[in-house]
């Protein structure tokens, strides 16, 4: 190949190219060590080139020994990477290197593509853009790039301070491939220390397919990379201590995982996930503002752990990888852009993830029962969220039976059901201990229909949009007048049906004495052992939403609701006979702690403590002077 005529040409930037080149510098990337990232993606590409036109060219000879090589020297405060890959000549350094987001890496993709070469295809390679490059003047002074093409005897260098131009001139080297030589600013001088660029490297490269090598010196070096990736390798290759000790690296934890998702898929996006489901959650699990940890990898160089859009909320807690060539990245590489190829892969890991849950859950119960405790509060979160997936979400939900005293599915409940029972009967409530003693389910203890004890505050909000499940309405206990009396009774002392004709004068009664306080007083058809109970109207709030509405809202008051008694509780009974004599001396004072004691069996404190605490007192003292 003929020399250039001059020693040394000079090159302006295209116009406008200084301007842009100053934002790629200066404000395209958010942190600095990315440089490393990029130059080692670059010179990898120029690997993987090398190694296809090897056998396509014959011009271009093979290397069994291709590797990256990263050496400093502190005195001069130079970083170099070098590689023996295919390497650039003149024209391409002028069009590769001397004009931005001209991408040689992209081009030779589109030869590639425009060729009927089948194995061309196939070939992974990282850059889409022509700017990582430049990364490497946000620590330089100075960049010099020494190449020679693989298939000709002539190398080229080229020189810039990415500000007024570049220069190419002739230049010795004995072997194909390319050399980057960073002419460090002082305060970046941290790159010029060998452990630094090993946490990078690790970081950023380590499944790079190359070895990187540290050049210690002439003669010695070292890997600096694990030039493997598991993810892919074969499933049946890898052994389950090899999958736990990758689980542990990433996932920066101690457990063992409670299920491993390795596989690759191919087709209109091509992308290989291993994935991992926690036995322990993370301490933050419930924090609001936690992301996805899910790592997302283009042919094995890392990209970003904080890709929203990978996966959902719902199913935060995930870790593991994500690797792909089909995923464009804006040019720097950091963010994700707006892709129907995230959309499809977001796809492919929700419905992987259900399909192996339902499979859990359907082979071994106790134990999906265990891991339900630690992420059914999370995964229930996509019943309110994910409406595409809402139907697949809730055949993996597990809910509290009161009737079982255990987990059960939906569809489990609806196999339970009593003989004309039509309806879901949930309770919600705080904690499940007070779901368990709450007097609503009295009744439907006594003729032995089963509720959902329902102790998520997502509960509250994905019912009403579901309402229904198989055609069976969702029903809340505490909210309503749910009618028993179709429903055969198991105690052996059932109770006779009350008289409510006997009770109009009480009624009216309490509700003057509590009026204000709630919307009206009735009779009770599901109390057995409780005297009152607090319910809503039938198109009310639950107690559990109200509280949630209170702590957004100190202002919020809720709905009057409504006071129900129960005709067979003794208490009632001698009210009732007192109020039918005329004595209502003490009636005000009972009323109103009936509905104290139904506002406290709901988790709420009486609003005027020394007046519930004098009212008490006085009760108490009528009791004690009618014995005396």
């Amino acid at each position: 190949m003929e020399g250039p005529k001059m020693s040394v040409k000079n090159h302006k930037f295209e116009a406008d190219t200084g301007k842009i080149l100053d934002i790629v510098i200066n404000s395209l990337y958010s942190q600095k060590e990315i440089f490393i990232r990029e130059l080692i993606s670059n010179a990898s590409d120029a690997l993987d080139k090398r190694r296809y036109l090897s056998s396509t060219d014959a011009n271009v000879s093979s290397t069994d020994a291709s590797k990256i090589i990263i050496s400093s020297n502190k005195k001069d405060k130079t970083l170099t990477i070098s590689d023996n890959g295919v390497g650039l000549d003149e024209e391409e350094m002028i069009e590769a290197l001397g004009t931005i987001a001209r991408s040689g890496t992209k081009d030779f993709i589109e030869k590639l593509n425009s060729s009927k070469d089948k194995e061309g295809s196939k070939i992974a390679l990282i850059g889409k853009f022509g700017v990582g490059f430049y990364s490497a003047f946000m620590v330089s002074e100075n960049v010099t790039v020494t190449s020679r093409k693989a298939g000709t005897d002539d190398a080229f260098e080229w020189k810039s301070d990415g500000h007024t131009g570049y220069d190419i001139s002739r230049s010795n080297k004995d072997t194909a491939g390319t050399s980057i030589t960073l002419n460090l600013k002082k305060e970046d001088k941290e790159f010029l220390d060998e452990v630094r660029i090993s946490h990078l490297v690790k970081k950023y490269s380590d499944h790079i397919s190359y070895p990187i090598e540290w050049l210690e010196s002439d003669t010695v070096s070292r890997v600096l990379n694990s030039a493997t990736a598991i993810w892919t390798k074969s499933p049946k290759e890898i052994k389950e201590e090899d999958y736990k000790s990758f689980y542990n690296q990433i996932g920066g934890s101690f457990d063992e995982p409670f299920m491993t998702l390795h596989n690759k898929t191919e087709g209109v996006i091509d992308f290989t996930q291993l994935l991992f489901i926690p036995s322990s959650p993370p301490l933050d699990l419930f924090d609001p503002e936690r992301k996805s940890k899910l790592k997302l990898y283009i042919n094995r160089v890392f990209i970003t752990d904080d890709c929203d859009d990978l996966v959902p909320k719902w199913l935060r807690f995930i870790k593991g990888i994500v690797d792909t060539p089909d995923v464009d990245l804006n040019v720097s590489r950091e963010m994700l852009q707006k892709n129907p190829a995230v959309a499809k892969i977001r796809k492919s890991i929700i419905r992987k993830v259900l399909s192996e849950l339902k499979k859990k859950l359907e082979k071994n119960k106790e134990e999906f029962d265990k891991f339900w405790l630690n992420f059914g509060r999370v995964i229930k979160e996509g019943m309110y969220e994910d409406s595409e997936n809402r139907g697949k979400i809730v055949e993996i939900c597990r809910f509290h039976s009161s009737r079982e005293n255990s987990h059960l599915s939906l569809q489990d409940y609806i196999n339970g059901m009593l003989e004309g029972q039509d309806q879901i009967y949930y309770l919600s409530a705080e904690t499940l201990a007070k779901a368990e003693t709450s007097p609503h389910l009295e009744g439907f203890k006594s003729k032995g229909l089963d509720v959902l004890l329902l102790t998520d505050p997502i509960d509250e909000f994905w019912i009403p949009i579901m309402s229904e499940y198989n055609g069976k309405k969702f029903t809340s206990i505490s909210r309503g007048g749910a009618d028993l009396d179709k429903f055969g009774s198991i105690d052996k002392k059932e109770k006779k049906e009350v008289d409510a004709g006997k009770f109009e004068k009480l009624i009216e009664k309490i509700g003057h004495h509590l009026e204000g306080k709630i919307s009206k007083v009735r009779l009770s058809k599901t109390l057995t052992s409780s005297p009152s109970c607090l319910v809503a109207d039938e198109d009310g709030m639950d107690i559990q939403m109200e509280k949630m509405m209170m702590s957004h809202n100190p202002e919020f008051k809720g709905s009057p609701r409504i006071l129900e008694i129960n005709p067979n509780h003794r208490l009632i009974k001698s009210l009732n006979s007192i109020i039918k004599k005329g004595d209502s001396s003490i009636a005000e004072d009972v009323s109103m702690l009936l509905f104290d004691q139904a506002q406290i069996l709901e988790g709420k404190t009486p609003e005027e403590l020394i007046t519930f605490s004098q009212r008490l007192t006085r009760v108490m003292q009528s009791c004690l002077t009618s014995k005396v």
